[in-house]
């Protein structure tokens, strides 16, 4: 009997991409299911990124993901985009259908489930901050808003952009979202339920970088979030951790988007614990 030698390719395309560990935890997850699929990381500057793109079509790749500062870029080179990657304004997993491209963005709904699953919190009626107004931002405040948040703070240092994203998403999706501007060092509410790191502050090498917020005034029940994965235990979270709060880190969210992408590619569900352990490894947690 003959033997099978073609692997199906899926791939990261970004700048940088070298701290992105996504290759780890979806190979881990295509081994164990037995699919000879290999996953790619791979540096694109904003400039190659058409050619890029045209090229994963050539070749017969059968999904993408896309970080910075690919999520908003591709959209135009794609053949159709979800509903809520639509609202979200931003793609960060491609699927194959037949010879099209289709975005769908998972940022959003790994958070989510990071914050049922793993934090025990179930988002609906509860009051939030969110830092930034980034595509991850964006992702987070969306998938927040469709699960019935009853407040949601987005709180950023450029006023124009955190103005513009509220508006947009506030056209988009009815929910009560607002936006304060971030002047100096900013004091957590009392009322917060969730407060979610959604910069990039703290991010390998940065590793000692934290937001600047005052979690002294934070209330007992608030839960810490960072959307940032490298490393696992930021700096923000550690020093929620001293102060007796609970915390959730950015692998929660890097997991259960990475469990939604291998689903779109693959049409199986992965072993999720295969994927954690892949990234604990990968990181010497």
């Amino acid at each position: 009997m003959g033997k099978n030698f073609k692997a199906e390719l899926v791939a990261c395309f970004g700048q940088p991409v070298a701290e992105n560990p996504t290759g780890e935890m979806q190979e881990a997850a295509f081994r164990h299911a037995g699919l000879q699929w290999r996953y790619l990381t791979v540096e694109v500057p904003a400039e190659g990124l058409a050619a890029a793109v045209a090229g994963a079509r050539a070749m017969g790749f059968q999904g993408l993901n896309l970080t910075i500062p690919h999520k908003v870029a591709v959209i135009p080179l794609l053949d159709e985009i979800s509903r809520e990657a639509a609202v979200i304004g931003a793609v960060n997993t491609v699927r194959r259908s037949g010879d099209r491209f289709i975005g769908e963005n998972t940022d959003g709904k790994g958070f989510l489930r990071g914050v049922t699953q793993d934090a025990g919190v179930e988002p609906k009626g509860k009051r939030v901050v969110v830092l930034g107004a980034g595509g991850a931002s964006r992702a987070i405040a969306t998938e927040l808003l469709l699960a019935g948040v009853a407040d949601l703070l987005v709180v950023n240092r450029g006023v124009a952009r955190g103005e513009a994203m509220v508006a947009d998403l506030t056209g988009k999706v009815n929910g009560p979202i607002r936006f304060a501007p971030w002047e100096g060092v900013f004091d957590v509410p009392e009322w917060a339920d969730l407060l979610v790191n959604a910069t990039s502050i703290g991010l390998y090498p940065d590793v000692e970088a934290m937001p600047e917020v005052n979690l002294a005034t934070a209330g007992p029940r608030c839960l810490v979030c960072d959307a940032v994965f490298n490393p696992p235990e930021t700096r923000l979270l550690r020093t929620a951790r001293e102060r007796g709060l609970r915390v959730l880190d950015g692998l929660s969210m890097l997991v259960y988007q990475g469990v939604a992408g291998f689903q779109l590619w693959t049409g199986r569900n992965p072993d999720e614990q295969a994927m954690r352990r892949a990234l604990e490894a990968a990181f010497g947690v």
